[in-house]
This record gives structure tokens, C-alpha cells and sequence, in this order.
């Protein structure tokens, strides 16, 4: 898979500088965990969920997650559990190229316990999302993860979701921090990426952030993530990936706009139309926060509505002017250090202090690609819609 896959290949010719990598299950963690992009959450109650995740994947999804805990109703889960093992057997009967598809569980046992029921379609499955994940909770999830993974025989991740109220509160959370940074790397070879619930942490406080307003406008949120990038996203190789919080709202209709989009992949005139329809429908919000995710150290997001895909993808594409900054800062010549101004002599380019920025900036590229010069934000939107 690669993402904007779905797109006819003469349109990304006109999009991309350089086009996405191919990428699947069995490619490196590196590489999977920069091109997580917009992972998409689903109940594991919906009935039809194996046509869900073909549908998606024929739209651009390349992860998601079939979700067992916050999403469905405690009296639900066994039914649940007993739907994804039928799902997953459709899906593997079908073929064809789906998503990178995770199991967000509620305790340890479900790991071991669904791996097994899940017999040969397992395969399909490239890990679990373990909720609330303390050092405490964690470690037995991570134990399940490792009996799970010798029994099936192939490589299954996780991604703990950090949420816990330990980790919120000021006065536990830089123990809890400690003991989560000391779980995380004794298991790093298994830990795909970190995800941030930000839903639980606003729960705590009984807020909710207006649709006009990112989660780094709620200071007790944009305070924690900060200091999780400050213990878990460091650029010195003890790091890892870190992904965005998730954004309710999803008003927008992508139907409004098929039929604009269908005229042109470049709108033909129309990009500032489109501008406006996405701010008038509450993905305003959205895009800022996508920027502030990357500005703060984190790549890709939990969505819970198809509509916010397409976004995050477009947003997470390399612009023609940072890959030409990453490329100048890492030339073999540039080792020594040094400054120099940029080929788009509009800005000072540090070697040292921008190296890991630039190595960053060319992961990112690889997965999800560079636009071309001439190329923004809404005309890689316009092209993901209108497919």
C-alpha cells in the first residue's frame, strides 16, 4: 500500500516532486510508524465491519482501529470479540490489500485470548491498542503481547494510549512518566507508537474543547502533552513516535464538494471555494490542530470519522520547500556544521541544530511523499476527495 494510493497515478504525477513509498505489514518499524498517518477508530460491534475496511481502504485509510473499549457499552463486549473473529475470517477469504488493522482491547487476556480465536486470519491483524497504560497496567499487556506473538507465529505491535489519570495530574505525573518511559523501552522492539487520550484527559476536569479551539488551547492538556514529548519524543534515538489527539467533530460532508472536485484535480480556480467550505464546516479547528501536532513534535492523529483523513493526509505531505531544506542540511559536504541560507533564501538553515528536524522532515517524506513546488494543501485535498 502507499498512501494516496487511491488516487489515478497521472494525478499524483502532477501532485508529487516525489511520489509516496510502498509500504506494508512486514516493512520496517520506522517505516510503519511515520506512515501511520490518520488511523481511523471503529467499533468492533459494527456488523458489516469487514466492508468498512475495505471501503476505507479504497478511499486512502491505511490504519485502523477496531475498537473493543470506550466506544462500545461494557455489556457488548463478548459479542463484539465473537464479531471481529467472523469479520476477520471475511476479510481473509476476500484478499486483496487492506489497512495496517490493530485490536484496542480493554485488559491483557484479550490479547492472548483474541490472537487464538482469530486462527489463521491473524495474520491480517499487525497489533493492539492497549488503553490507560500505566507501568503498572502496562506490563501485563506487554507480557500478553509477547505470549500472543510466539503463538502466532509473525510480529504484532503495540500502541499504548496514554490517558491515565496518574499521568494527568501534576503531582504523579512525572513518576508516572518516569515508569512509562522505563516499560516502553524494556519492550521497544514491540512498542509501534504512543498515543495520546485526550478525550480522558479532558474527562478529568469535565471539559470539552469547542470545535474553535485546539486541544493545545486547553493549557491542562496542552501542558501534559508537552512534557510526554519532553520524556518520550526525544530526537536522540530514545524516542518514539508520538500521535496526535483525536478531533469529535465531523460535520463536514465530503458529498458537498464531490461535484467542485470532480471538475479538476487542481479546482481549476476554485482552492480559496474550497478554503471557505472547510473553515464554514468546523474543519477550521482541525487543520490548526493538525499544524500544532507536527510544530510539537507529533505525526499522525485518532480520527473517528472518515472525514478527517483526507486532512491529516494532505497536511502530512513534505512541501517541495522543506524537503529542499532537509536535503541541503544533510549533504555529506554540511557534517562539519555550519549556517547557510536556503534555496528559497527566505530563511537561516543551522546544520546542527536542524539535523534531527531534517531527518524527521525525510521520514516523512518517504511515507507520505513531496508535493510539487506549485503544489499546497488544498490541491492534495481536492485530489484525495475527488477520487
Amino acid at each position: 500500500m502507499r498512501h494516496f494510493g487511491h488516487i489515478a497515478p497521472a494525478t499524483r504525477c502532477d501532485l508529487f516532486f516525489r511520489e509516496p513509498c510502498d509500504f506494508d505489514a512486514g516493512s520496517p518499524a520506522p517505516v510503519l510508524a511515520a506512515a501511520l498517518g490518520a488511523t481511523l477508530y471503529s467499533p468492533a460491534t459494527r456488523p458489516r465491519l469487514a466492508d468498512d475496511v475495505i471501503k476505507q481502504a479504497c478511499r486512502g485509510v491505511v490504519s485502523m482501529v477496531l475498537c473493543l473499549e470506550d466506544s462500545i457499552d461494557d455489556s457488548e463486549v463478548p459479542g463484539a470479540e465473537e464479531n471481529l473473529v467472523r469479520q476477520f475470517a471475511d476479510l481473509a477469504d476476500r484478499g486483496g490489500e487492506l489497512p495496517l488493522l490493530f485490536i484496542r482491547v480493554r485488559e491483557p487476556h484479550q490479547i492472548t485470548d483474541l490472537a487464538r480465536r482469530l486462527g489463521a486470519s491473524v495474520r491480517l491483524l499487525s497489533g493492539f491498542v492497549l488503553p490507560k497504560f500505566t507501568q503498572e497496567r502496562g506490563v501485563p499487556f506487554m507480557e500478553a503481547l509477547t505470549k500472543a506473538e510466539s503463538a502466532a507465529g509473525q510480529r504484532l505491535f503495540a500502541m499504548p494510549v496514554l490517558e491515565s489519570p496518574e499521568l494527568l495530574h501534576l503531582e504523579t505525573r512525572q513518576e508516572s512518566l518516569r515508569k512509562i518511559a522505563e516499560t516502553v523501552d524494556t519492550y521497544r522492539d514491540r512498542v509501534l507508537a504512543l498515543r495520546l487520550g485526550v478525550t480522558d484527559f479532558c474527562s478529568a476536569y469535565g471539559l470539552r474543547r469547542p470545535p474553535d479551539m485546539t486541544a493545545y488551547d486547553v493549557r491542562i492538556v496542552g501542558d501534559v502533552i508537552a512534557d510526554v514529548v519532553n520524556v518520550l519524543g526525544r530526537a536522540d534515538g530514545t524516542g518514539f513516535t508520538i500521535t496526535g489527539p483525536v478531533w469529535e467533530y465531523f460535520r463536514l460532508q465530503e458529498r458537498m464538494f464531490k461535484p467542485q472536485l470532480r471538475r479538476s484535480p487542481f479546482l481549476e480556480g476554485r482552492a480559496e471555494e474550497l478554503r471557505t467550505a472547510l473553515i464554514e464546516h468546523d474543519l477550521d479547528g482541525l487543520l490548526r490542530e493538525i499544524e500544532l501536532d507536527r510544530a510539537n513534535g507529533l505525526l499522525g492523529k485518532t480520527c473517528i470519522h472518515p472525514s478527517h483523513v483526507a486532512p491529516v493526509h494532505a497536511l502530512s505531505v513534505v512541501s517541495h520547500e522543506e524537503f529542499s531544506d532537509a536535503q541541503d542540511i544533510l549533504r555529506p559536504e554540511r557534517d562539519g556544521g555550519g549556517v547557510l541560507r536556503s534555496s528559497y533564501t527566505n530563511k537561516m538553515n543551522e546544520v546542527r541544530p536542524h539535523r534531527a528536524w531534517a531527518e524527521r522532515t525525510l521520514r516523512r517524506a518517504q511515507v507520505f511523499g513531496v508535493a510539487k513546488a506549485d503544489v499546497g494543501f488544498v490541491e492534495l485535498l481536492a485530489a484525495s476527495l475527488a477520487e
